[in-house]
């Protein structure tokens, strides 16, 4: 029997072959005339003729349109040119072999493209590749994908973690991106961790069942242990290295949406959930194994942990069944209370199509955007409406793939009701990514 193809080179993922520039691209409706920088996304982009494991190793493809008093100025499209690609050479270390290929933020002056087993790469406001980027020699280990910067000091939390000891290493960055802490952190083990939080006072820390094993072939060597809990770990983040480590209920935690402590000083996290049965059958579409699904996420579900400090006990649960991924907030409240949280919406669960949905924790409402037939809308990023004053004044952001028109749209959303307020035309389709940022021209 003929292979079939592997699902994240199909579809909505189907690679692109080229980078091209295009200027003064069409607007239906107006663009808030205070969208003045530019939206980023990176993404896997493998090479014509090349067949990845797995969908995370694909090579990194940053897109990229700016938007300035009204108009959107250009779209472009560039691959970060790491070792990865083909015809790039290269002297460095295993370290700064990277794909580049999951995230894309902006932190003290620098524009930086991150996979989490690797350094960042630097790459220009116009997305041209500068180089494997280290923090002026000070950062050694890998970089997590997934960094958070506190909206109030500036700083910049990130991690990394590895296989073999020490299995996790906490640093932080102040607000010019000078690293001012590295610490490695006790108590974890060689768990897939892909993303963590912070909360104003704390640093919290995912150990799933993912863990390291050398029979899985994919590329990715991690797979789920049915004798490994899942751990959430707490650390103070005033100097302290000690994290309180609160199991829970077995399941595993790609994304966080975010965290913070309650107002009985309980620390609360949320993000999708997956139990075993939703993360093997999502790995089976990330590495186009036999069985695979229609869609990259097959059941993670909103749910929330609170975390007891005072009493080391735990509790959580589900705010919500639909099948949800890539989830966001209004930046401003990373680390403190949130009330409105966004995703993907992904088909099943009553769905059978993909929506922009978001979440009202206060009243478990949600409110769906269902973008039609063969259209698959990517993460929603938040941007705040000028002088707007609710955490839901704003706008979101974000690049649907439409199959049947072979073509790309980047809509702007209200954040406060998901009507859409306008839509940009790009000049292709842009496959299904991962994650991007809207970064203000004052940067």
């Amino acid at each position: 029997m003929k292979d079939l193809p592997k699902p994240y080179l199909t579809g909505h993922f189907t690679p692109v072959t080229d980078e091209i520039t295009a200027h003064e691209l069409t607007v239906h409706g107006t663009l808030p005339p205070e969208l003045n920088g530019r939206y980023f996304r990176n993404g896997h982009n493998p090479k014509p003729g090349v067949t990845p494991g797995h969908w995370f190793r694909g090579e990194g493809m940053l897109h990229g349109v700016r938007l300035a008093g009204g108009r959107a100025e250009w779209y472009r499209n560039r691959w970060v040119k790491t070792p990865f690609l083909d015809g790039v050479p290269f002297t460095g270390t295993e370290l700064e072999v990277s794909a580049a290929a999951t995230n894309i933020i902006f932190h003290g002056g620098r524009y930086l493209a991150l996979q989490e087993a690797n350094l960042p790469w630097e790459v220009t406001a116009e997305l041209d590749t500068v180089g494997v980027y280290d923090f002026g020699g000070k950062l050694t280990s890998a970089m997590t994908a997934h960094p958070k910067e506190d909206p109030v000091t500036g700083e910049l939390h990130f991690f990394s973690y590895s296989p073999f000891p020490p299995y996790l290493t906490y640093h932080v960055a102040d607000a010019s991106g000078q690293i001012i802490r590295t610490s490695v952190i006790d108590g974890s083990g060689p768990s897939l961790m892909h993303d963590f939080a912070i909360t104003r006072d704390h640093a919290v820390f995912i150990n799933s069942p993912v863990v390291f094993d050398h029979s899985e072939h994919s590329g990715i060597p991690y797979k789920w242990h049915d004798d490994v809990p899942l751990r959430i770990g707490v650390l103070r983040r005033a100097g302290d290295t000690e994290v309180t480590w609160f199991e829970v209920e077995q399941g595993a935690i790609l994304h966080v949406t975010n965290s913070y402590v309650d107002t009985e000083g309980r620390i609360v996290l949320e993000g999708p959930r997956y139990d075993r049965s939703s993360w093997e059958n999502s790995w089976k579409w990330w590495t186009g194994a036999p069985g695979y699904g229609v869609s990259p996420d097959a059941g993670s579900t909103f749910h929330r942990w609170i975390l007891d400090p005072a009493t080391g006990t735990a509790r959580e649960e589900a705010l919500d069944d639909l099948a949800t991924e890539f989830p966001s907030i209004n930046d401003a409240h990373t680390g403190s209370y949130n009330r409105y949280s966004y995703a993907i919406a992904f088909p099943g669960a009553g769905l059978d199509g993909y929506s922009t949905v978001k979440f009202d924790t206060v009243t478990g409402r949600q409110q769906l955007l269902g973008h039609g037939r063969d259209r698959m809308p990517g993460e929603a990023v938040f941007v705040p409406a000028e002088g707007g004053g609710d955490e839901d004044d704003g706008y979101l952001l974000t690049i649907v793939s439409d199959l049947k028109a072979d073509a790309s749209q980047l809509l702007v959303l209200d954040a406060g009701d998901l009507a859409t307020i306008a839509t940009v035309e790009l000049p292709r389709r842009v496959p299904a990514g991962i994650h991007g940022h809207w970064i203000e021209d004052h940067k």
